[in-house]
């Protein structure tokens, strides 16, 4: 059970049960409280200094709301390790990582910030004690038991939450959390060459930065997940800028799994002929998890025979043109379930990383809403996957309350 509460001087707090956190130092396990954010509101001269090459980035606002910022990181294997490297060298607040599992010799081979003398110990705590390391200034805390069990209460003090490498039944179950939470949530996994990541941001406000075109920047909706809010402009350097407000809507990953593809895809035969077979691997996939109690399909004939079958009538129900689901991609796929290589997840950590930094801070446009990652053809496309509506059952709010948000 964790619960958030507010400090006389501004700071946040998490109260959790002391038998299963652990901030890192000397009693921690005795503490039945583990402070979370810094109590300055004001970046200090000497972070400054130090994050001054990401600060040029994006900017001293941005970096002061990551600097605040409470991350929740699900199941940490080398997918999250990467994605948490880089969300603590950016400057976080606070990072807890939630994991019950053991360190095995299996994590050794692409969890770079586990090593032989962490075998044994619990995932969350062997990885906590590398990150701390990385940047001392960020508060880490291991949940060293099952997430599964607790209440969307529990999600409620952190601003993001991302679970990786989980069944999907148990993604859905805490993405619904977030949800019920009003909490930004991200999923992930890698298979060998391939992986995938979601994002389901519920509302997500965010502005970008360009220089001003001779063409007006219209209040409303771009398409059915996206509008603008609001536009201002200004001059900086002799030259205009302008800074547009816009919002985006998300669906969970239990509608996205069974959404279709956008209807410009199925409008067009070269569009579908481009989406990668993955797609439809990843279904089947989640579809034999849920037929068999869990489990990832073996060598056995009778798994491989249905797994192909659930392959083929997701790439049917998909649109795709059948000659894309080829023999090779299965075989190839099949071995790869279950695997990790450190290049693939080194870089599927890095893009959930930036997308996170970007959310915290407000900034750019973020992952909307399925991105799929094939290393073998070095390509990551993404697709917004939503239920499919009409233009008269639009998700988007109207115009009348955008100019609220305004």
């Amino acid at each position: 059970m964790a619960t958030d509460e507010t400090q006389p001087n501004g700071a946040s707090t998490v109260k959790f049960n002391p038998e299963v956190v652990s901030n890192g130092h000397e009693g921690a396990h005795a503490l039945d409280q583990v402070q979370v954010l810094p109590s300055e509101k004001k970046i200090s001269e000497e972070e400054i200094a130090l994050y001054d090459r990401q600060i040029r980035l994006w900017g001293v606002e941005a970096q002061e709301k990551l600097r605040v910022s409470n991350v929740l990181l699900v199941n940490c294997q080398a997918l999250a390790a990467e994605a948490a490297k880089n969300i603590v060298l950016a400057g976080i607040g606070s990072l807890t990582i939630a994991d019950d599992e053991l360190v095995s010799e299996d994590d050794l081979g692409a969890q770079f910030l586990l090593s032989e003398t962490d075998i044994g110990q619990n995932r969350a705590e062997a990885t906590a004690r590398a990150l701390r390391k990385l940047n001392p200034r960020v508060q880490i805390h291991a949940y060293t038991h099952d997430i599964i069990t607790q209440p969307p209460e529990f999600y409620t003090p952190f601003h993001l939450v991302i679970a990786t490498d989980l069944p999907l039944s148990t993604l859905s179950h805490i993405n619904s959390c977030c949800r019920v939470a009003t909490r930004p949530f991200y999923a992930g996994a890698s298979h060998g060459m391939y992986g995938f990541l979601f994002a389901d941001l519920i509302q997500h406000q965010f502005v970008i930065r360009r220089d001003k075109s001779n063409i007006p920047t219209l209040v409303g909706n771009e398409s059915k997940t996206r509008s603008v809010i609001s536009s201002l402009t200004k001059k900086e350097d002799g030259k205009v800028i302008e800074l547009v407000k816009k919002l985006e809507i998300y669906s969970p990953i239990s509608l996205a799994n069974t959404s279709p593809l956008p209807r410009e895809y199925r409008n067009s035969r070269r569009k579908l002929l481009q989406v990668p077979p993955l797609l439809s691997g990843l279904r089947a996939l989640w579809e034999f998890e849920a037929q068999t109690g869990g489990k990832h399909p073996s060598e056995a004939h009778a798994e491989i025979a249905l797994f192909t079958t659930l392959a083929t009538e997701k790439h049917k129900e998909l649109q795709l043109p059948q000659e894309t689901l080829t023999s090779s991609f299965m075989r190839n796929f099949l071995q790869n379930i279950d695997c990790e290589l450190a290049p693939v997840t080194a870089v599927l950590g890095g893009v959930l990383a930036q997308d996170v930094i970007n959310v915290l801070g407000g900034k750019e446009q973020p992952l909307q809403n399925f991105l799929l990652f094939d290393g073998e053809d070095t390509k990551g496309p993404i697709y917004a996957l939503h239920p499919d509506l009409t233009a008269e059952d639009t998700i988007l709010p109207t115009a009348v309350a955008l100019n609220a948000l305004a």
